[in-house]
Protein backbone atom coordinates (compact mmCIF):
# COMPACT_ATOMS: atom_id res chain seq x y z
CA UNK A 1 0.00 0.00 0.00
CA UNK A 2 1.25 3.49 -0.92
CA UNK A 3 0.91 4.89 2.61
CA UNK A 4 3.50 2.36 3.86
CA UNK A 5 6.18 4.30 1.92
CA UNK A 6 5.39 7.53 3.74
CA UNK A 7 6.37 8.50 7.25
CA UNK A 8 2.98 9.07 8.90
CA UNK A 9 4.39 9.82 12.34
CA UNK A 10 4.24 13.57 12.89
CA UNK A 11 7.63 14.80 14.13
CA UNK A 12 6.67 18.31 15.27
CA UNK A 13 3.12 18.55 16.60
CA UNK A 14 1.69 22.06 16.65
CA UNK A 15 -1.05 21.97 19.34
CA UNK A 16 -3.15 24.37 17.26
CA UNK A 17 -3.33 21.74 14.50
CA UNK A 18 -2.83 18.36 16.12
CA UNK A 19 -4.58 15.91 18.38
CA UNK A 20 -4.86 12.13 18.30
CA UNK A 21 -8.19 12.24 16.42
CA UNK A 22 -6.73 14.28 13.55
CA UNK A 23 -3.38 12.45 13.35
CA UNK A 24 -2.61 10.14 10.40
CA UNK A 25 -3.92 6.63 11.00
CA UNK A 26 -1.10 4.06 10.53
CA UNK A 27 -1.76 1.12 8.15
CA UNK A 28 -1.84 -1.46 10.97
CA UNK A 29 -4.78 0.38 12.57
CA UNK A 30 -6.98 0.27 9.47
CA UNK A 31 -9.48 -2.58 9.71
CA UNK A 32 -12.15 -1.74 7.11
CA UNK A 33 -12.67 -3.73 3.92
CA UNK A 34 -15.24 -3.47 1.13
CA UNK A 35 -18.07 -4.74 3.36
CA UNK A 36 -17.75 -1.89 5.84
CA UNK A 37 -17.74 0.70 3.03
CA UNK A 38 -20.70 -1.05 1.40
CA UNK A 39 -22.61 -0.77 4.66
CA UNK A 40 -21.81 2.93 5.02
CA UNK A 41 -23.56 3.58 1.70
CA UNK A 42 -26.32 1.03 2.25
CA UNK A 43 -27.29 2.60 5.57
CA UNK A 44 -27.16 6.06 3.99
CA UNK A 45 -29.50 4.93 1.23
CA UNK A 46 -31.76 2.93 3.55
CA UNK A 47 -32.39 5.65 6.11
CA UNK A 48 -35.96 6.85 6.50
CA UNK A 49 -35.03 10.18 4.92
CA UNK A 50 -33.40 8.33 2.00
CA UNK A 51 -36.54 6.29 1.38
CA UNK A 52 -38.77 9.37 1.64
CA UNK A 53 -36.57 11.22 -0.86
CA UNK A 54 -36.58 8.33 -3.35
CA UNK A 55 -40.36 7.87 -3.07
CA UNK A 56 -40.92 11.61 -3.46
CA UNK A 57 -38.89 11.67 -6.69
CA UNK A 58 -41.11 8.94 -8.15
CA UNK A 59 -44.30 10.96 -7.64
CA UNK A 60 -43.21 14.63 -7.81
CA UNK A 61 -41.44 15.18 -11.13
CA UNK A 62 -44.05 13.99 -13.63
CA UNK A 63 -41.69 11.42 -15.15
CA UNK A 64 -42.49 7.77 -15.68
CA UNK A 65 -41.07 5.37 -13.11
CA UNK A 66 -38.40 3.92 -15.39
CA UNK A 67 -36.99 7.38 -16.15
CA UNK A 68 -36.82 8.24 -12.44
CA UNK A 69 -35.25 4.85 -11.75
CA UNK A 70 -32.62 5.46 -14.45
CA UNK A 71 -31.92 8.93 -13.07
CA UNK A 72 -31.35 7.59 -9.58
CA UNK A 73 -28.95 4.91 -10.86
CA UNK A 74 -27.06 7.48 -12.95
CA UNK A 75 -26.71 9.61 -9.82
CA UNK A 76 -25.27 6.56 -8.01
CA UNK A 77 -22.68 6.10 -10.77
CA UNK A 78 -21.72 9.79 -10.61
CA UNK A 79 -21.36 9.72 -6.83
CA UNK A 80 -19.29 6.53 -7.12
CA UNK A 81 -16.78 8.38 -9.33
CA UNK A 82 -16.78 11.43 -7.05
CA UNK A 83 -16.05 9.52 -3.84
CA UNK A 84 -13.29 7.48 -5.44
CA UNK A 85 -11.54 10.82 -6.02
CA UNK A 86 -12.05 12.23 -2.52
CA UNK A 87 -11.36 8.88 -0.86
CA UNK A 88 -7.90 8.34 -2.33
CA UNK A 89 -5.92 10.82 -0.17
CA UNK A 90 -7.64 9.41 2.93
CA UNK A 91 -6.48 5.89 2.06
CA UNK A 92 -2.97 7.03 1.12
CA UNK A 93 -2.24 9.25 4.12
CA UNK A 94 -4.75 8.09 6.75
CA UNK A 95 -5.91 11.66 7.44
CA UNK A 96 -9.49 12.96 7.87
CA UNK A 97 -11.19 15.58 5.70
CA UNK A 98 -10.34 18.64 7.87
CA UNK A 99 -6.63 17.82 7.51
CA UNK A 100 -6.91 17.09 3.78
CA UNK A 101 -8.55 20.50 3.32
CA UNK A 102 -5.45 22.21 4.79
CA UNK A 103 -3.56 21.53 1.56
CA UNK A 104 -5.96 23.70 -0.46
CA UNK A 105 -7.27 26.17 2.13
CA UNK A 106 -4.22 26.61 4.36
CA UNK A 107 -3.54 25.17 7.79
CA UNK A 108 -5.81 27.77 9.43
CA UNK A 109 -8.03 28.45 6.44
CA UNK A 110 -9.17 24.81 6.54
CA UNK A 111 -11.16 25.75 9.63
CA UNK A 112 -13.61 27.51 7.34
CA UNK A 113 -14.60 24.53 5.11
CA UNK A 114 -14.46 22.24 8.14
CA UNK A 115 -16.86 24.56 9.94
CA UNK A 116 -19.17 24.79 6.91
CA UNK A 117 -19.17 21.00 6.60
CA UNK A 118 -19.74 20.72 10.35
CA UNK A 119 -22.73 23.08 10.25
CA UNK A 120 -24.31 21.14 7.38
CA UNK A 121 -23.62 17.88 9.22
CA UNK A 122 -25.30 19.24 12.35
CA UNK A 123 -28.38 20.16 10.28
CA UNK A 124 -28.45 16.73 8.68
CA UNK A 125 -27.90 15.09 12.04
CA UNK A 126 -30.88 16.87 13.56
CA UNK A 127 -33.15 16.01 10.63
CA UNK A 128 -32.09 12.35 10.49
CA UNK A 129 -32.56 12.13 14.25
CA UNK A 130 -36.14 13.25 13.79
CA UNK A 131 -36.72 10.64 11.07
CA UNK A 132 -35.20 7.92 13.27
CA UNK A 133 -37.52 8.98 16.08
CA UNK A 134 -40.57 8.42 13.83
CA UNK A 135 -39.62 4.74 13.64
CA UNK A 136 -39.34 4.54 17.41
CA UNK A 137 -42.62 6.42 17.84
CA UNK A 138 -44.23 3.85 15.53
CA UNK A 139 -43.04 1.09 17.85
CA UNK A 140 -44.29 2.83 21.00
CA UNK A 141 -47.66 3.62 19.42
CA UNK A 142 -48.07 0.02 18.31
CA UNK A 143 -47.32 -1.27 21.81
CA UNK A 144 -49.39 1.39 23.62
CA UNK A 145 -52.34 1.39 21.25
CA UNK A 146 -51.82 4.90 19.77
CA UNK A 147 -52.38 6.97 22.92
CA UNK A 148 -52.59 10.24 20.92
CA UNK A 149 -52.73 13.45 22.95
CA UNK A 150 -51.97 17.09 22.30
CA UNK A 151 -49.12 18.24 20.06
CA UNK A 152 -46.30 20.73 20.56
CA UNK A 153 -44.46 21.99 17.46
CA UNK A 154 -46.25 19.34 15.45
CA UNK A 155 -45.18 16.41 17.67
CA UNK A 156 -47.12 14.49 20.34
CA UNK A 157 -45.78 13.44 23.73
CA UNK A 158 -44.86 10.02 22.31
CA UNK A 159 -43.06 11.72 19.41
CA UNK A 160 -41.05 13.93 21.75
CA UNK A 161 -40.21 11.02 24.05
CA UNK A 162 -39.06 8.96 21.05
CA UNK A 163 -36.98 11.88 19.81
CA UNK A 164 -35.28 12.28 23.20
CA UNK A 165 -34.54 8.54 23.37
CA UNK A 166 -32.91 8.61 19.91
CA UNK A 167 -30.77 11.63 20.85
CA UNK A 168 -29.47 9.94 24.00
CA UNK A 169 -28.95 6.58 22.27
CA UNK A 170 -26.91 8.09 19.42
CA UNK A 171 -24.68 10.06 21.77
CA UNK A 172 -24.11 7.01 23.96
CA UNK A 173 -23.19 4.85 20.94
CA UNK A 174 -20.78 7.51 19.65
CA UNK A 175 -19.08 7.75 23.03
CA UNK A 176 -18.58 3.96 23.01
CA UNK A 177 -16.18 4.33 20.09
CA UNK A 178 -15.90 3.78 16.35
CA UNK A 179 -15.68 -0.02 16.58
CA UNK A 180 -19.13 -0.13 18.14
CA UNK A 181 -20.53 2.06 15.37
CA UNK A 182 -18.97 -0.22 12.73
CA UNK A 183 -20.54 -3.32 14.25
CA UNK A 184 -23.86 -1.53 14.48
CA UNK A 185 -23.77 -0.67 10.76
CA UNK A 186 -22.72 -4.15 9.67
CA UNK A 187 -25.88 -5.84 10.91
CA UNK A 188 -28.33 -2.94 10.37
CA UNK A 189 -27.69 -2.53 6.62
CA UNK A 190 -28.43 -6.07 5.40
CA UNK A 191 -31.37 -6.43 7.81
CA UNK A 192 -33.16 -3.43 6.29
CA UNK A 193 -33.31 -5.17 2.92
CA UNK A 194 -34.89 -8.23 4.49
CA UNK A 195 -37.55 -6.07 6.15
CA UNK A 196 -38.25 -4.14 2.92
CA UNK A 197 -38.68 -7.37 0.97
CA UNK A 198 -41.06 -8.64 3.67
CA UNK A 199 -42.97 -5.34 3.57
CA UNK A 200 -43.24 -5.56 -0.22
CA UNK A 201 -44.57 -9.13 0.11
CA UNK A 202 -47.25 -8.08 2.60
CA UNK A 203 -48.34 -5.10 0.50
CA UNK A 204 -48.34 -7.13 -2.72
CA UNK A 205 -50.48 -9.81 -1.05
CA UNK A 206 -53.00 -7.30 0.35
CA UNK A 207 -53.16 -5.16 -2.79
CA UNK A 208 -53.70 -8.04 -5.18
CA UNK A 209 -54.19 -7.19 -8.85
CA UNK A 210 -54.72 -3.50 -8.11
CA UNK A 211 -50.99 -3.06 -7.59
CA UNK A 212 -50.25 -3.80 -11.24
CA UNK A 213 -52.68 -1.09 -12.34
CA UNK A 214 -51.10 1.44 -9.98
CA UNK A 215 -47.63 0.53 -11.22
CA UNK A 216 -48.84 1.29 -14.72
CA UNK A 217 -49.90 4.75 -13.57
CA UNK A 218 -46.49 5.44 -12.02
CA UNK A 219 -44.55 4.11 -14.98
CA UNK A 220 -46.61 6.14 -17.44
CA UNK A 221 -45.99 9.45 -15.68
CA UNK A 222 -47.79 12.71 -16.40
CA UNK A 223 -44.99 15.00 -17.60
CA UNK A 224 -45.97 17.80 -15.24
CA UNK A 225 -42.50 19.28 -14.64
CA UNK A 226 -42.50 22.92 -15.90
CA UNK A 227 -39.19 22.49 -17.69
CA UNK A 228 -40.24 19.36 -19.56
CA UNK A 229 -39.04 15.75 -19.27
CA UNK A 230 -35.34 16.48 -19.86
CA UNK A 231 -35.26 19.10 -17.12
CA UNK A 232 -37.19 16.74 -14.84
CA UNK A 233 -34.66 13.96 -15.44
CA UNK A 234 -31.77 16.33 -14.73
CA UNK A 235 -33.51 17.47 -11.55
CA UNK A 236 -33.83 13.87 -10.34
CA UNK A 237 -30.13 13.19 -10.98
CA UNK A 238 -29.08 16.50 -9.42
CA UNK A 239 -31.17 16.05 -6.29
CA UNK A 240 -29.84 12.54 -5.68
CA UNK A 241 -26.24 13.71 -6.18
CA UNK A 242 -26.91 16.57 -3.75
CA UNK A 243 -28.31 14.08 -1.22
CA UNK A 244 -24.91 12.39 -1.05
CA UNK A 245 -22.98 15.68 -1.28
CA UNK A 246 -22.23 15.93 2.43
CA UNK A 247 -20.61 12.47 2.56
CA UNK A 248 -18.82 13.02 -0.77
CA UNK A 249 -17.04 16.07 0.65
CA UNK A 250 -15.65 14.45 3.80
CA UNK A 251 -15.27 10.90 2.49
CA UNK A 252 -11.68 10.93 3.73
CA UNK A 253 -13.11 10.60 7.24
CA UNK A 254 -14.15 7.05 6.25
CA UNK A 255 -11.59 6.02 3.63
CA UNK A 256 -8.77 6.52 6.16
CA UNK A 257 -10.04 3.37 7.92
CA UNK A 258 -9.85 1.20 4.75
CA UNK A 259 -7.00 -1.26 4.24
CA UNK A 260 -6.31 -0.32 0.61
CA UNK A 261 -7.72 1.56 -2.36
CA UNK A 262 -9.05 -1.57 -4.07
CA UNK A 263 -11.22 -2.42 -1.07
CA UNK A 264 -12.54 1.13 -1.04
CA UNK A 265 -13.49 1.07 -4.73
CA UNK A 266 -15.30 -2.28 -4.47
CA UNK A 267 -17.21 -1.06 -1.44
CA UNK A 268 -18.15 2.15 -3.25
CA UNK A 269 -19.38 0.29 -6.34
CA UNK A 270 -21.47 -2.25 -4.46
CA UNK A 271 -22.77 0.32 -2.00
CA UNK A 272 -23.69 3.05 -4.50
CA UNK A 273 -25.00 2.12 -7.98
CA UNK A 274 -25.78 -1.50 -7.04
CA UNK A 275 -27.36 -0.94 -3.61
CA UNK A 276 -29.09 2.24 -4.77
CA UNK A 277 -30.69 0.40 -7.71
CA UNK A 278 -32.04 -2.36 -5.45
CA UNK A 279 -33.34 0.06 -2.83
CA UNK A 280 -35.03 2.34 -5.38
CA UNK A 281 -36.65 -0.64 -7.10
CA UNK A 282 -38.16 -1.78 -3.81
CA UNK A 283 -39.22 1.78 -2.93
CA UNK A 284 -41.03 2.15 -6.26
CA UNK A 285 -43.09 -1.02 -5.83
CA UNK A 286 -43.82 -0.41 -2.14
CA UNK A 287 -44.92 3.19 -2.75
CA UNK A 288 -47.21 2.05 -5.59
CA UNK A 289 -48.73 -0.54 -3.26
CA UNK A 290 -49.63 2.07 -0.65
CA UNK A 291 -51.73 3.93 -3.23
CA UNK A 292 -53.80 0.79 -3.78
CA UNK A 293 -54.17 -0.10 -0.11
CA UNK A 294 -54.68 3.32 1.44
CA UNK A 295 -55.83 5.53 -1.43
CA UNK A 296 -52.70 7.70 -1.25
CA UNK A 297 -48.99 7.27 -1.88
CA UNK A 298 -47.17 7.15 1.45
CA UNK A 299 -43.52 8.18 1.32
CA UNK A 300 -42.53 7.56 4.96
CA UNK A 301 -42.02 3.81 5.56
CA UNK A 302 -42.63 4.25 9.28
CA UNK A 303 -46.13 5.57 8.59
CA UNK A 304 -46.60 2.88 5.95
CA UNK A 305 -45.73 0.02 8.30
CA UNK A 306 -48.09 1.42 10.91
CA UNK A 307 -50.99 1.24 8.44
CA UNK A 308 -50.27 -2.34 7.38
CA UNK A 309 -51.71 -3.43 10.77
CA UNK A 310 -49.36 -6.30 11.48
CA UNK A 311 -47.89 -6.00 14.97
CA UNK A 312 -44.94 -8.38 14.40
CA UNK A 313 -43.95 -6.64 11.15
CA UNK A 314 -44.42 -3.25 12.79
CA UNK A 315 -42.05 -4.08 15.65
CA UNK A 316 -39.36 -5.59 13.41
CA UNK A 317 -39.58 -2.86 10.78
CA UNK A 318 -39.60 -0.04 13.35
CA UNK A 319 -36.46 -1.35 15.07
CA UNK A 320 -34.71 -2.01 11.75
CA UNK A 321 -35.38 1.40 10.17
CA UNK A 322 -34.49 3.01 13.47
CA UNK A 323 -31.14 1.18 13.49
CA UNK A 324 -30.36 2.02 9.85
CA UNK A 325 -31.13 5.71 10.27
CA UNK A 326 -29.17 5.96 13.51
CA UNK A 327 -26.20 4.15 11.98
CA UNK A 328 -25.77 6.40 8.99
CA UNK A 329 -26.55 9.46 11.10
CA UNK A 330 -23.57 8.68 13.29
CA UNK A 331 -21.21 8.00 10.39
CA UNK A 332 -22.33 10.57 7.81
CA UNK A 333 -23.30 13.43 10.12
CA UNK A 334 -22.14 13.02 13.72
CA UNK A 335 -18.52 12.12 12.98
CA UNK A 336 -17.91 14.86 10.34
CA UNK A 337 -19.38 17.47 12.68
CA UNK A 338 -17.28 16.19 15.59
CA UNK A 339 -14.07 16.23 13.51
CA UNK A 340 -14.92 19.65 12.06
CA UNK A 341 -15.37 21.17 15.51
CA UNK A 342 -12.23 19.44 16.79
CA UNK A 343 -10.25 20.98 13.92
CA UNK A 344 -11.17 24.49 15.15
CA UNK A 345 -9.17 24.08 18.35
CA UNK A 346 -7.49 20.64 18.56
CA UNK A 347 -5.80 21.41 21.88
CA UNK A 348 -9.14 22.17 23.54
CA UNK A 349 -11.76 20.24 21.55
CA UNK A 350 -11.43 16.52 20.98
CA UNK A 351 -13.70 14.62 18.62
CA UNK A 352 -15.54 13.40 21.71
CA UNK A 353 -16.18 16.96 22.90
CA UNK A 354 -17.15 18.00 19.38
CA UNK A 355 -19.68 15.17 19.35
CA UNK A 356 -21.30 16.39 22.54
CA UNK A 357 -21.57 19.93 21.13
CA UNK A 358 -23.10 18.50 17.96
CA UNK A 359 -25.69 16.52 19.93
CA UNK A 360 -26.81 19.58 21.89
CA UNK A 361 -27.19 21.89 18.87
CA UNK A 362 -28.83 19.28 16.63
CA UNK A 363 -31.45 18.50 19.30
CA UNK A 364 -33.11 21.85 18.60
CA UNK A 365 -32.73 21.53 14.80
CA UNK A 366 -34.45 18.15 14.68
CA UNK A 367 -37.18 19.39 17.00
CA UNK A 368 -37.95 22.19 14.55
CA UNK A 369 -38.11 19.92 11.48
CA UNK A 370 -41.88 19.38 11.54
CA UNK A 371 -42.75 22.91 12.60
CA UNK A 372 -40.41 24.87 10.33
CA UNK A 373 -37.68 23.31 8.18
CA UNK A 374 -39.81 20.70 6.36
CA UNK A 375 -41.97 23.45 4.84
CA UNK A 376 -39.29 24.34 2.28
CA UNK A 377 -39.71 20.85 0.86
CA UNK A 378 -37.38 17.85 0.96
CA UNK A 379 -35.92 18.45 -2.52
CA UNK A 380 -35.32 22.14 -1.79
CA UNK A 381 -33.69 21.32 1.54
CA UNK A 382 -31.37 18.73 -0.03
CA UNK A 383 -30.49 20.90 -3.05
CA UNK A 384 -29.68 23.94 -0.89
CA UNK A 385 -27.33 22.12 1.47
CA UNK A 386 -25.69 20.38 -1.48
CA UNK A 387 -25.20 23.67 -3.31
CA UNK A 388 -23.40 25.19 -0.33
CA UNK A 389 -20.96 22.26 -0.16
CA UNK A 390 -20.38 21.73 -3.89
CA UNK A 391 -17.50 24.21 -4.41
CA UNK A 392 -15.56 22.67 -1.49
CA UNK A 393 -15.51 19.37 -3.33
CA UNK A 394 -14.22 20.95 -6.54
CA UNK A 395 -11.53 22.91 -4.72
CA UNK A 396 -10.21 19.97 -2.68
CA UNK A 397 -10.16 17.59 -5.68
CA UNK A 398 -8.60 20.10 -8.11
CA UNK A 399 -5.94 20.99 -5.55
CA UNK A 400 -4.99 17.39 -4.74
CA UNK A 401 -4.93 16.02 -8.29
CA UNK A 402 -3.97 19.02 -10.43
CA UNK A 403 -2.04 21.34 -8.10
CA UNK A 404 -0.36 18.86 -5.73
CA UNK A 405 -0.16 15.99 -8.25
CA UNK A 406 -1.42 13.55 -5.56
CA UNK A 407 1.52 14.29 -3.27
CA UNK A 408 1.20 15.92 0.13
CA UNK A 409 3.80 16.91 2.72
CA UNK A 410 2.23 15.23 5.72
CA UNK A 411 4.50 16.93 8.22
CA UNK A 412 3.58 20.40 6.94
CA UNK A 413 -0.13 19.65 7.24
CA UNK A 414 0.44 19.94 10.99
CA UNK A 415 2.84 22.91 10.85
CA UNK A 416 1.94 26.61 11.16
CA UNK A 417 5.52 27.80 10.72
CA UNK A 418 5.91 30.65 8.19
CA UNK A 419 7.33 29.25 4.97
CA UNK A 420 5.85 25.77 5.42
CA UNK A 421 4.08 24.29 2.40
CA UNK A 422 0.51 25.11 3.41
CA UNK A 423 1.08 28.31 5.36
CA UNK A 424 0.13 30.63 2.46
CA UNK A 425 -0.88 34.02 3.92
CA UNK A 426 -0.68 33.56 7.70
CA UNK A 427 -2.22 30.11 7.35
CA UNK A 428 -5.03 31.17 4.98
CA UNK A 429 -5.22 30.55 1.22
CA UNK A 430 -7.27 33.56 0.13
CA UNK A 431 -7.43 32.32 -3.46
CA UNK A 432 -9.28 29.18 -2.40
CA UNK A 433 -11.63 31.16 -0.18
CA UNK A 434 -12.45 33.52 -3.05
CA UNK A 435 -13.12 30.57 -5.38
CA UNK A 436 -15.45 29.04 -2.78
CA UNK A 437 -17.38 32.29 -2.22
CA UNK A 438 -18.05 32.94 -5.90
CA UNK A 439 -18.92 29.34 -6.77
CA UNK A 440 -21.21 28.79 -3.77
CA UNK A 441 -23.15 31.99 -4.51
CA UNK A 442 -23.77 30.72 -8.03
CA UNK A 443 -24.80 27.20 -7.00
CA UNK A 444 -27.18 28.38 -4.25
CA UNK A 445 -28.66 31.01 -6.59
CA UNK A 446 -29.35 28.33 -9.19
CA UNK A 447 -31.58 26.57 -6.66
CA UNK A 448 -33.63 29.56 -5.49
CA UNK A 449 -33.53 32.20 -8.26
CA UNK A 450 -36.53 31.80 -10.61
CA UNK A 451 -34.50 32.94 -13.62
CA UNK A 452 -32.03 30.10 -12.99
CA UNK A 453 -34.63 27.50 -12.02
CA UNK A 454 -33.95 25.41 -15.13
CA UNK A 455 -30.37 24.99 -13.90
CA UNK A 456 -31.36 23.75 -10.43
CA UNK A 457 -30.64 20.13 -11.32
CA UNK A 458 -27.08 21.09 -12.22
CA UNK A 459 -26.53 23.12 -9.03
CA UNK A 460 -24.19 20.69 -7.32
CA UNK A 461 -22.18 19.69 -10.39
CA UNK A 462 -21.82 23.26 -11.67
CA UNK A 463 -20.89 24.53 -8.21
CA UNK A 464 -18.18 21.88 -7.88
CA UNK A 465 -16.88 22.51 -11.41
CA UNK A 466 -16.82 26.28 -11.00
CA UNK A 467 -15.02 25.98 -7.65
CA UNK A 468 -12.42 23.69 -9.23
CA UNK A 469 -11.83 25.94 -12.27
CA UNK A 470 -11.53 29.12 -10.21
CA UNK A 471 -9.20 27.50 -7.68
CA UNK A 472 -6.97 25.98 -10.35
CA UNK A 473 -6.76 29.24 -12.29
CA UNK A 474 -5.96 31.33 -9.22
CA UNK A 475 -3.39 28.85 -7.92
CA UNK A 476 -1.55 28.82 -11.24
CA UNK A 477 -1.22 32.60 -11.03
CA UNK A 478 1.07 32.20 -8.01
CA UNK A 479 4.43 30.47 -7.66
CA UNK A 480 4.37 26.72 -8.44
CA UNK A 481 3.16 24.71 -5.44
CA UNK A 482 5.67 22.34 -3.83
CA UNK A 483 4.81 18.69 -4.46
CA UNK A 484 7.52 16.92 -2.47
CA UNK A 485 6.28 14.31 -0.03
CA UNK A 486 7.66 13.97 3.43
CA UNK A 487 10.34 11.34 3.49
Amino acid sequence: MESEKIDLKIQHMDPRLYNSDLAPLPPDKRKWGWFEIFNVWSNDIQSLFGYTLAATLFISYGLNGWAVFAGIILAGIIVNVLVNLTGKPGVKYGIPYPVIARASMGVHGANFPALIRGIVAIFWYGVQTYFASTALALLFNALLGNPGGGAFLGMTAVDWFSYAVVCVFQLALFLRGFDWITKFLNWAGPLVYLVMIALLGVIWYKAGGGLLNELGTIFDGKGEHPGGPVAAFVAVVGTMVAYFAAVVINYGDFSRFVKNESQMKWGNFLGLPVSLALFSFLALFITAGTAVLFGEMITNPAEMVGKVDNLALTIIAALTFFAATVGINLVANFIPAAFGLANLAPAKISARTGGIITAVISFFIGGLWVALISHIGIAGFVDTLGAVLAPLYGIVVADYYLVRKQRLNVQDLFSAEPGSTYYFDKGWNKRALFAFSVASLFSVASVWTPALASWAGFAWLFGALLGAVLHLGLMRMRAPAPVAEAA
